[in-house]
């Protein structure tokens, strides 16, 4: 479970290189892509965020039903990360499959999961149409008794969605009409995540909104003063999500976050 008081949350992505029974995976064991990932695990947690989204980003071709041995392999990965930094927030997102996520979740304690394709909705991809999950996930939450929250992405920038509405009014139906416990939102750029936040916070006061992607030292100052967390990957790590973290941009964005931290705690005492 995720701890409110502590927002805004500071996230890394991890993604693993391709794993065994991806198509991309090039005969790397399991063994050594899990070395790679506590190693990045530790500098993450060294550098002092709040913690990860284990995402498995390099496996492909991406389907919407995920296989039984990246479940597998993900569940392994994330029960070693949680069983070393159990104090830190741990999220999880398989791609590109809901009900696997939370699978994935419950077997190893994680705090809440990501769906970022798809939550509600129809969006056309390489593999075709792919269908709204939340009467699955939410079905397979209740058989399993599972009191995980579900942080749903809200038209994901890189899908191409039939008949959208409008992203605030979509997060609302989100949250209200499928039971998201809290959504991932941002535009094309910056001052688009901005005013999208400001509207949907309108409607959802009491949503936990998380930036799902746009950050840079630049920016995120003042994009934390209104979502209440982020996960980052490409701008610490240069521009390409396969590039280790850099440890200087690393130490840049935090204090941005900090910075961001610090106004959010003079705004609530003043009433702000």
């Amino acid at each position: 479970m995720i701890d409110s008081s502590k927002f805004p949350l500071a996230l890394v992505m991890i993604q693993p290189p391709a794993m065994p029974g991806s198509y991309l995976n090039n005969g790397e064991s399991f063994e050594s892509i899990s070395n790679y990932v506590m190693n990045e695990a530790k500098m993450i947690v060294d550098m002092g965020f709040d913690g990860f989204i284990l995402q498995n980003m390099h496996d492909g071709p991406i389907a919407q039903q995920a296989k039984p041995e990246t479940i597998a392999f993900m569940t392994a990965l994330a029960n070693r990360i949680k069983s070393l930094y159990p104090n830190k927030v741990l999220g999880i997102l398989v791609n590109w499959d809901g009900v696997a996520s939370l699978a994935v979740a419950a077997g190893s304690h994680a705090d809440f999961v990501r769906v970022e394709h798809l939550y509600t909705g129809v969006s056309v991809d390489l593999t075709g149409f792919m269908q709204g999950q939340c009467a699955d996930i939410l079905t397979f939450k209740k058989r399993i008794q599972s009191h995980i929250p579900i942080y749903a992405d809200v038209q994901e920038v890189n899908a191409n969605y039939l008949c959208p509405n409008p992203k605030p009014q979509s997060a609302k139906s989100v949250v209200k009409s499928a039971f998201a416990d809290g959504i991932f939102m941002s535009g094309k750029d910056a001052e688009e995540s901005l005013a999208l936040v400001k509207e949907t916070k309108k409607l959802l006061p009491n949503t936990p909104i998380f930036l799902g992607g746009g950050a840079t030292g630049d920016n995120i100052c003042e994009l934390l003063k209104y979502y209440d967390g982020v996960s980052v990957a490409t701008w610490i790590k240069n521009g390409d999500m396969r590039n280790p973290i850099d440890p200087k941009r690393a130490e840049y964005f935090l204090s941005e976050c900090k910075k961001a931290q610090e106004w959010r705690n003079l705004n609530m005492n003043r009433g702000v």
